[in-house]
């Protein structure tokens, strides 16, 4: 019998993660689901401990990493799914996690997308993500990032501009129709640029409060490294080409100096990212990698430009109702780089 949802978790030398995560699956309320863990080349018997312990999950195991996209995507193709649900390997649910997605998405025709709160692991109350907001220049973050929960007052469901894959319902007739994640991001905003083409395409994206997540913020990529920053910064650019208005797009290379320039503050005062990039590696390596970032983003800039001519095709929102969508979901620098 084919299951409702489907879960597809893509693992990369996640072994300490594993247990905390799929024992919370196998305690959920809801059972109509099937998971599919997508092993991009770990080297920590992960796969062989998954097939060991957990014989109710569908193992597909590649030979490399290739990336948070292309392992989603991967999984796709074996998940069966009416519901296809994104998790990552560093979470532990609660038990009605599931029951409460499944009910938000049954009740909204509508949305495509249906987040959860993401919370942190280590102090339950202190929330890592409440759907994702987002800077003029395509940098994205968890909204009420930080905030505790209890000092909140916010409905079981709520409308959010685009869900965090870390842990995310998306409705297989949307994917069907604007496509799931994109392979040439590997990791990182890729969510963004699939949630944005989601709302350019005119479906919905709400969140359910009450499903709930306990997430290990960046203990699988690490906090910041060069990789992550030449990703982050190459990435962002493309969510603005693909799905931007054009005249945010043509105003990016503005809000890119403005955010530069904040990041030089934050690095100065010894605040927020600017402490990681302080103390994660190298300077010199950083910026390497960010300048690396910019010039990859551009070199495949007309790969990019024919994405957004295809999505465009499709479009059922106009740009002056997106570029208010953008702004009613706008976050500033400040509360991206200084993690207020």
């Amino acid at each position: 019998m084919t299951p409702l949802v489907s879960i597809i978790i893509v693992n990369w030398n996640g072994i300490v993660h594993l247990p905390d995560c799929l024992d919370s699956l196998a305690a959920q309320t809801f059972r109509d689901f099937e998971v599919v863990l997508v092993d991009n080349g770990s080297r920590d018997d992960s796969v062989s401990f998954v097939r060991a312990h957990y014989s109710w999950v569908s193992v597909v195991p590649l030979p490399e990493n290739v990336g948070f996209a292309s392992g989603n995507n991967r999984g796709l193709e074996h998940a069966s799914g009416k519901y296809i649900v994104t998790l990552n390997n560093d979470t532990r649910a609660e038990i009605d996690w599931l029951d409460n997605l499944v009910k938000a998405a049954d009740a909204d025709p509508t949305a495509g997308m249906i987040g959860c709160r993401i919370c942190s692991f280590s102090n339950p109350d202190t929330i890592d993500s409440i759907g994702m907001g987002i800077c003029p220049d395509g940098m994205s973050r968890g909204m009420f990032r930080n905030k505790h929960w209890s000092t909140v007052s916010l409905p079981e469901v709520m409308e959010v501009l685009f869900p965090s894959a870390c842990a995310a319902l998306y409705k297989r007739e949307m994917i069907e129709e604007i496509g799931f994640f994109d392979d040439d991001f590997f990791a990182y905003a890729e969510d963004s640029d699939l949630g944005l083409r989601g709302r350019v395409s005119g479906w919905g994206a709400i969140l359910a409060t009450q499903a709930v997540v306990y997430h290990k913020y960046s203990q699988t990529s690490g906090i910041l490294s060069p990789f992550k920053v030449y990703l982050v910064e190459r990435n962002h650019y493309w969510v603005v080409c693909k799905n931007f208005p054009l005249s945010q797009c043509l105003s990016l290379p503005f809000y890119s100096f403005w955010r530069y320039c904040e990041q030089v503050r934050a690095v100065l005062a010894g605040s927020g990212t600017g402490i990681e990039f302080s103390t994660s590696c190298s300077r010199t390596e950083l910026i390497k990698a960010l300048i690396k970032g910019i010039f990859d983003s551009v070199r495949k800039l007309p790969k990019m430009l024919r994405k957004r001519r295809q999505l465009m095709k499709k479009r059922r929102l106009s740009p002056g109702d997106f570029a208010k969508l953008l702004n009613r979901y706008h976050i500033t620098f400040r509360q991206l780089l200084d993690r207020e």
